[in-house]
């Protein structure tokens, strides 16, 4: 393992930063509790498996040399976490959908007393030619 808070404490610090962020970033992706579009939460994703993946690199695989510190890429989990933060107050916000209403009950027919005539329809008139 590289990291060597005594030694190298900005890389350190940068390793465990990167890791940090791309944790957040994967976990925002993952979940769906913000209303994220599905584009969004790929971005998230992507995004975050590159960080992590780049902080294990350099936390367990690095060998020494020269890395490229990208200060600038921790701007780019605070503003999703901004964004997820933003959609999902928004999205409390929003009213819930009225639910419909029920039908009004339709009159039922009088009920006929017992032994009275049922009614027929009326005869057609005979028809002469």
């Amino acid at each position: 393992m590289n990291l060597d808070f005594g030694a190298e404490p900005l890389f350190s610090w940068y390793v465990v930063l990167l890791f940090i962020s791309g944790a957040a970033m994967l976990i925002l992706g993952v979940i769906n509790a913000s209303g994220l579009s599905k584009g969004w939460r790929a971005f998230n994703v992507i995004a975050g498996l590159g960080f992590m993946g780049y902080g294990i690199y350099l936390g367990f695989i690095f060998q020494g040399g020269t890395y490229i510190v990208f200060f600038k890429a921790f701007i780019l989990p605070v503003m999703v976490i901004v964004n997820f933060f933003r959609s999902l107050s928004r999205r409390k916000a929003t009213p819930a959908p009225q639910p419909m209403a029920a039908p009004a009950p339709q009159p039922m027919a009088a009920p006929q007393p017992m032994g009275a005539p049922v009614p027929q329809p009326a005869p057609a008139p005979e028809r002469t030619v």
